[in-house]
């Protein structure tokens, strides 16, 4: 089981859906949302109103977002050595980005197209490390 998800993304649609899919996927975790880069980090370091949050098994990152984008939030979580090694799957909306990003950019474990199906959530927490338990 993955004790502990960060779902990064500030639309409210697709984060219901990721929680549709997780549930659909058998991927049982305490699931903590935010929705914007700078709230990501706040979260990742234990800033602020997140002093007692958890440390995530895996981080869901919505690759757009406000105030501090995707790139912005992982490069930021990959030079921290407290954080770096924490399973990152970054998400966009288009097929053709995902493969840019996959050329252009480094540090995400894994990037998938939004919205997610639940078979892909369910590889990601077997691939990235977290043991699951299906309904």
């Amino acid at each position: 089981m993955l004790r502990n998800l960060l779902i990064v993304d500030d639309n409210p649609a697709d984060v219901r859906y990721t929680e549709e899919m997780l549930k659909e996927a058998g991927v049982e975790s305490d699931r903590h949302v935010v929705k914007d880069g700078v709230e990501a980090l706040r979260f990742l370091r234990q800033r602020g109103e997140y002093a007692d949050a958890p440390r995530p098994d895996l981080v869901l990152l919505d690759w757009h977002l406000p105030r501090k984008n995707g790139r912005e939030v992982l490069g930021e979580l990959r030079a921290d050595g407290r954080l770096a090694d924490v399973p990152v799957v970054v998400m966009t909306g288009s097929r053709l980005e995902v493969e840019s990003l996959r050329t252009e950019s480094e540090g995400a474990d894994t990037y998938a197209v939004k919205p997610l199906e639940a078979d892909e959530l369910r590889q990601f927490a077997e691939r990235l490390g977290g043991a699951r338990r299906l309904a």
